[in-house]
């Protein structure tokens, strides 16, 4: 009979040697005929063109099924179990959720068929070494995707400047212009190729553009959306301003990508001189010192308190531009003493200007070159490492940089419909306008097209990047119902579901990927939609997140946005000063809801002056009253009380850079420069008493195996006392949290009831009492007594605007 062999491929791209025992599975029998019962053969590991390991394997499949469709996959043992099934990504099937590979047998010649599937593509695309068998050295090999160009090449741009204009201007004359050729099979039609003559340490640090001539048959200019880094450090797009020409002034976005070795890192934090080459060493050898004995970075979201921190905002009062990885760095002490031991960074991936949030991005394999670039990200992850602090870094994927011209917008055609990132319904001629095809869904600009497989991967992998080679321990995924739930055509608001169906894909996908890389990574979904499928595993039919941000908690608690709608808004209504009711049992169903898989918060960047009606925590407490005398006693005590409340919840509480000493200024997108806070200085000063509680409650917190639980029990709420008690346990350990946000103590006592199995009968000791004299407060409290319950009655001193914790004895 006639044969063709097909030889297939699973390529990690991940350097670490995490998979073992690798076997194929294909839709084929012992006698290479098409099969529904698939037929196991093991694979052999090696390592491939990219300096990964690889696993192969080679089978003869009868020609008589020549153009049949098979089937294919792998099992390997690796980090998250035995047996794993090694094919994260689902088929291009808006109906099917499966995950295997498909090709058909061509046959027709001698040549050996390949098959490959690529778990990361880190390395697949953009600038990477490539071995070559018998060489010593590496070469530079670049692969893009622009499926819809007539040409493809490589230009490198002068490492003075960086930029390469339109019309070419700023190309560096003496190094090579390369040529790429177009790969046709498989998922990779539409990738163009190309190695650069000479080792790639030649290359290193060099600036390089693709000058892509579109199907209109243009001449454009792309930056490599699989770059490791962009040259530009300021905040200039020379088509739109003036620009000095130089590196430090230019924007990130439209500025040359860069030619990095991975594997690399610098030695030193500080930069060094220009025209001086730093000293580099390998990445193993730098992680090698990552952490200190005894002292361990937590892995489970239960087990941490996470500080909302924006590197920008750094700097302290009087810096002239945005804060960076140094102040970072510089800061971790703080965080340290104030017990935390986990920091989520707001987007750090390249994005435009250098005064931002983040939330625009357009390189997701890079690191903000302003803020540090990736080498100082990785000394930062390093260090809070060292302290026994994880890091859980923002990530956007239902948007790109609206402004990102270099970038996604139009990559290799002007053809709406071949506008290769972005996700269009039909062709333009069914639309009134030609942007009616885009996809809106509530958040910034149009939605990818998460249908595209490499597109899903540049998010995908990107993340892989964070968690490998960044070492960061998780992600927050940035509003994740506008990827699976809100896509909306352009022209008429028309939800479009297959866009809902693939961006499901793209989470679970992705989820799956860093799992399988990882298994302890904590995966955040910013997600307002109550669907509890989020917090599901994909085997599940969830998107497989950790835990989800709960907006509904910070509405009822503090309730100063103009979106809070029909909440309790506690600290709102109390901030008036009246003594009227308050919605303590709408409060009540949010603290409880807070078991089940949450990340609750009193403050957030969103919410600390940002969205309409919000001011930070002590502005709000009183109603926007001057902070002084009994006002900002007043302000503080009740501030005090939405912590303890967040903290001392069943959910994963977060709250805000500054909240700890007391920040008042509102904290804007497009002011956050102009209303930085001293929060060094200030912790010092008028901040010290409440950063010393913050300090106290927080390390209570860490202490008690019942806080880091998800049992929660509310025992009692008077909507007109405005009085809170809830119970928390974790086996024998038994907390009781009463919390009043009255403006007169309880001094004579306040009475709660439940039943026996709620209040045993026992002695409860106060460990804590949030009206200290040595956070600001008054001394109203237990003085540190046991009280006795009986028959599922306690009996407390609660002061005002204040709580306290009991612990059974």
């Amino acid at each position: 009979m006639a044969t063709q062999t097909v030889e297939f491929q699973f390529i990690t791209g991940l350097k670490r040697a995490i998979f073992r025992n690798a076997r194929l599975v294909g839709s084929w029998d012992g006698d290479g005929r098409y099969s529904d019962d698939w037929t196991e053969v093991p694979m052999q590991e090696g390592i491939g063109p990219d300096g990964c390991p690889i696993f192969k394997a080679s089978v003869s499949l009868d020609l008589a099924d020549q153009g049949r469709t098979f089937k294919w996959g792998v099992i390997l043992d690796g980090p998250q179990a035995a047996h794993s099934w090694g094919i994260p990504t689902e088929v291009r099937d808006v109906n099917s959720v499966e995950r295997h590979r498909e090709f058909r047998l061509t046959g027709g010649g001698t040549a050996v068929q390949v098959e490959r599937y690529y778990l990361t593509y880190g390395r697949r695309l953009g600038a990477n070494k490539r071995f070559a068998a018998g060489t010593a050295e590496p070469g530079l090999r670049f692969a893009v995707w622009a499926p819809n160009a007539q040409g493809v090449e490589v230009v490198f741009g002068s490492p003075a400047s960086g930029y390469i204009t339109g019309l070419g201007s700023g190309i560096d004359p003496s190094q090579p212009m390369i040529g790429l050729s177009k790969t046709v099979g498989s998922v990779w039609d539409g990738v163009w190729e190309g190695s650069a003559p000479g080792d790639f340490k030649t290359y290193m640090s060099l600036p390089y553009m693709y000058r892509i001539v579109n199907a209109q048959g243009e001449t454009v200019y792309r930056t490599d959306i699989f770059s490791r880094g962009q040259i530009g450090k300021g905040g200039i797009n020379p088509a739109n301003a003036p620009w000095p020409g130089t590196v430090e002034t230019l924007d990130g976005t439209v500025s040359c990508s860069v030619v990095i070795d991975p594997d690399m890192v610098r030695r030193d934090f500080a930069s060094t001189p220009p025209g001086t080459t730093p000293a580099l060493i390998p990445a193993e050898e730098f992680w090698a010192s990552e952490f200190t004995p005894g002292l361990p970075v937590p892995t489970r979201v239960e087990d941490i308190v996470i500080y909302e921190l924006h590197v920008g905002s750094l700097g302290g009062i009087g810096k002239a531009g945005p804060g960076d990885l140094s102040d970072a760095l510089e800061f971790l002490n703080h965080l340290v003493d104030l017990g935390v031991n986990a920091v989520e960074l707001l987007p750090m991936a390249e994005f435009s200007s250098n005064v931002a949030w983040g939330y625009g991005d357009s390189h997701h394999f890079c690191i903000e070159c302003s803020a540090g670039g990736r080498d100082k990200y990785r000394h930062f992850v390093r260090e809070c490492h060292r302290r026994g602090i994880a890091v859980i870094q923002d990530v956007v994927y239902n948007h790109y940089d609206g402004n990102a011209e270099r970038a996604q917008w139009q990559y290799d055609s002007t053809a709406p419909d071949q506008n290769i990132y972005y996700w269009y319904e039909g062709r333009p001629t069914d639309y009134a306008f030609a942007e009616g095809g885009y996809l809106d869904n509530g958040s910034t600009g149009f939605a990818p097209r998460f249908w595209e497989e490499i597109v899903r991967h540049q998010f995908i992998s990107s993340a892989a990047f964070l968690i490998e080679e960044m070492h960061v321990d998780g992600l927050r995924v940035d509003l994740t119902q506008a990827i699976h739930r809100d896509n909306a055509l352009h022209a008429d608001g028309r939800s479009i579901g297959s866009a809902n169906v693939f961006g499901q894909k793209l989470l679970r996908e992705w989820s799956r990927t860093l799992r399988t890389i990882k298994p302890s990574v904590m995966l955040i979904a910013e997600d307002h939609t109550g669907w509890d499928a989020v917090t599901k595993p994909p085997a599940q039919g969830g998107l497989g997140f950790n835990a989800r941000w709960e907006l509904a908690f910070y509405h009822n608690l503090v309730g100063d946005s103009d979106m809070a709608g029909d909440r309790a808004r506690l600290l709102k209504r109390a901030g008036f000063g009246s003594d009227e009711p308050l919605q303590m049992d709408w409060f009540c169903s949010a603290l409880y809801n807070s078991r089940y898989d949450q990340v609750v918060f009193h403050e957030s960047h969103d919410e600390a002056g940002n969205a309409g009606g919000t001011a930070r925590t002590m502005v709000t407490a009183v109603n926007d009253a001057p902070l002084i005398d009994a006002t900002r006693i007043a302000a503080a005590a009740r501030s005090r009380v939405c912590f303890g409340l967040s903290l001392l919840s069943a959910g994963t509480p977060m709250f805000f850079m500054g909240e700890e000493i007391g920040a008042c200024k509102r904290y804007k997108y497009d002011n956050f420069l102009s209303n930085r806070e001293d929060i060094l200085g200030d912790r010092t000063g008028n901040g010290k008493a409440l950063f010393r509680f913050y300090q106290d409650i927080i390390s209570l917190s860490r202490r008690l195996r019942s806080i880091r639980s998800h049992n929660i029990d509310i025992l009692h709420h008077w909507n007109p006392n405005r009085v809170v008690a809830f119970k928390r346990w974790n086996g024998d350990e038994q907390v009781i949290i009463l919390a009043s946000l009255n403006n007169t103590p309880f001094a004579n006592g306040y009475l709660i009831e439940k039943d026996l199995p709620a209040i045993p009968n026992a002695g409860w000791k106060e460990i804590f009492n949030s009206d200290a004299a040595i956070y600001g407060g008054r001394n109203v409290g237990n003085s540190g007594a046991i009280i006795p319950s009986s028959q599922g009655r306690l009996t407390v001193t609660v002061p005002a605007n204040g709580f306290v914790v009991l612990v059974k004895q």
